[in-house]
C-alpha cells in the first residue's frame, strides 16, 4: 500500500507510484487465482489503464492497493463470465474471500511475489529472458523501459517477453513454491538475475552512457525485497548489501561531462552514505546468519569486499591487503574468470603492479572473449609498474573491444597518455596469457 502521505499530489504520478509499488503483488494475487500468468498481467494492466482515466477525475483512493486489486478482480470476473469455464472460475475467485475494503494480507502477498519472482526465473528461460521477465512481472517497469535498459528496440523486447510467457505457459510453469532443493537452487538463478541487472546499469555493455542508474535503481530495489522476503538467506542479504554498497557510489562515478570517474579518484563526499549504512546493516545480518551455520558464498563475499571500500575515508586508506585476501578466498568459493580479474587488481595493489601481473598470467582469459576488462587491468597494472609504451598498447586493445563510448573514451585517453611518455627502460614483464 502506498501511504496517504507519501503519495505524490498529481493524480497520474499517484497511479505511477501506487502501479510500482504495488504491481508484483498484484499480478502475483492475480496469478494464483488464474493460473495464467499472461492472463494475469492483461488484467492488472486493465486496472492500470482504469486507474490513470478514473483517479484525475473521482481523486487517488484512500487505499490505491485495494483499489487496483478490485478492479482487477472484477476485470477477471467478467472475463471469466465470457468464457466456458465461468462456473468454476468464478466460484474460485469467490473462494477467495477478498472484500473491496481490504488490503492483501501481508503473508499472502509476500508468497504470491516469491512465487512470481521464482516463476519469472523458471530454468526453461534464458538469463536474458528471466531479467525482462523479472523486470516486467515483479519490477512493474514497461516494456519501452526495460528495452531502454538493455538498448534494443521496444518491439525486440516485447517479442522476448511476449517469448518467455509462452515459453512458461507451454513447460506448464507451477506458481506454486518450488520444494527446498529446487527452491535453493532457483533462488541462485533469481540472485544472478538480479546481480545482472545491477551489473547492466551500474557499467552499461553498450551505448553512450556509462551508467544506467534507474536499472541500477530498480535491481536495488529488488534485491531488498527478496530480502524481505527471505530474511534467514545470509546470501540474499549479502546482495542487498552488496548492490547497496556499490550502488552509493553512483552519485561519484561521472564527472560534469559524463565522463567516468574511477574509484581512486572519486570524490567519496559524494557517495551516498544512507545506502551505505543500509548495506552496510544487511551484511551484518549476513554475517550473524553466517556465524550460526548458514551458508554463505559470492554475494556476501563481494559485499564485504566493497565494505572495505566504504571504510575508507580516503582512497589511500583502503585495505587492500585484506581485500587481496578477500578475493583469494572468492577465486576458491566462486571460481570464474571475472572474479581472477578483479583479483589481479587486488593484488597489484596489495603487493605490487608485479603480483597482479602474475595473477593475469596464471589465468586462462579465453573465457572472457572479446571483453574489454582483461587488456584494461592488464594495461592498468602495466602503467603502475612504469612500462608505458606496454600499457598505452593495452589501453588501444581494451579500447577497441568496449561497446561502451564513454568507456571506451576513458580507455583511449589512458592508452594516448602512456604513450606519449615515451618508450619503456626497464625490462618488460611477462605479459598476460591469452
Amino acid at each position: 500500500m502506498v501511504p496517504a502521505e507519501t503519495r505524490p499530489d498529481n493524480p497520474n504520478q499517484a497511479v505511477y507510484a501506487a502501479w510500482r509499488a504495488e504491481s508484483a503483488r498484484l499480478v502475483g494475487a492475480l496469478t494464483r487465482m488464474t493460473r495464467d500468468v499472461s492472463l494475469a498481467e492483461d488484467l492488472a494492466q486493465d486496472a492500470l489503464v482504469a486507474a490513470l482515466e478514473q483517479w484525475p477525475t473521482t481523486g487517488v483512493p484512500d487505499n490505491p492497493a485495494a483499489w487496483l486489486m478490485t478492479t482487477a478482480k472484477r476485470r477477471a470476473i467478467d472475463h471469466f463470465r465470457r468464457a466456458d469455464s465461468f462456473r468454476r472460475k468464478f466460484a474460485e475467485l469467490e473462494h477467495t474471500g477478498w472484500r473491496e475494503e481490504e488490503t492483501m494480507p501481508d503473508f499472502e502477498s509476500q508468497d504470491d511475489v516469491l512465487r512470481l519472482i521464482f516463476m519469472s526465473c523458471h530454468p526453461t528461460l534464458t538469463p536474458e529472458s528471466r531479467a525482462a521477465l523479472t523486470l516486467r512481472l515483479v519490477g512493474g517497469l514497461t516494456t519501452a523501459e526495460i528495452a531502454r535498459g538493455f538498448l534494443v528496440t521496444e518491439s525486440t523486447m516485447g517479442q522476448r517477453i511476449s517469448r518467455a510467457k509462452r515459453i512458461l505457459s507451454e513447460a506448464h510453469a507451477d506458481f506454486e513454491l518450488p520444494e527446498r532443493p529446487e527452491r535453493t537452487k532457483r533462488l541462485d538463478d533469481v540472485m544472478a538475475v538480479i546481480y545482472l541487472i545491477f551489473n547492466e546499469g551500474y557499467t552499461a555493455t553498450a551505448g553512450e552512457d556509462w551508467m544506467r542508474p534507474d536499472l541500477a535503481n530498480e535491481a536495488i530495489r529488488l534485491a531488498r525485497m527478496l530480502a524481505a522476503l527471505a530474511p534467514e538467506e545470509p546470501e540474499v542479504l549479502g546482495l542487498q548489501a552488496l548492490l547497496e554498497i556499490q550502488g552509493s557510489r553512483m552519485p561519484a562515478r561521472l564527472d560534469e561531462n559524463g565522463d567516468p570517474v574511477l574509484l581512486e579518484t572519486q570524490d567519496r563526499k559524494l557517495w551516498d552514505q544512507p545506502l551505505i549504512q543500509r548495506g552496510m546493516a544487511a551484511l551484518e545480518k549476513a554475517e550473524q546468519l553466517g556465524a550460526s551455520g548458514s551458508p554463505v558464498g559470492r554475494y556476501f563475499l563481494q559485499a564485504s569486499i566493497a565494505a572495505q571500500h566504504a571504510r575508507a575515508v580516503r582512497a589511500e586508506d583502503t585495505d587492500w591487503h585484506r581485500i587481496a585476501r578477500l578475493y583469494d578466498v572468492l577465486a576458491r568459493a566462486a571460481p570464474g574468470p571475472v572474479v581472477d580479474v578483479n583479483r589481479a587488481v587486488a593484488h597489484g595493489r596489495a603487493y605490487g603492479p608485479g603480483a597482479g601481473l602474475a595473477v593475469l598470467r596464471e589465468m586462462d582469459t579465453e573465457s572472457l572473449g572479446d571483453s574489454p576488462l582483461v587488456p584494461s587491468v592488464h594495461g592498468d597494472l602495466l602503467e603502475r609498474a612504469g612500462l608505458h609504451s606496454q600499457a598505452g598498447v593495452a589501453f588501444t586493445e581494451a579500447a577497441s573491444r568496449t561497446a561502451n563510448a564513454r568507456e571506451r573514451s576513458v580507455l583511449q585517453r589512458r592508452a594516448d597518455r602512456n604513450r606519449s611518455r615515451g618508450p619503456d627502460t626497464d625490462e618488460p614483464p611477462q605479459p598476460a596469457r591469452a
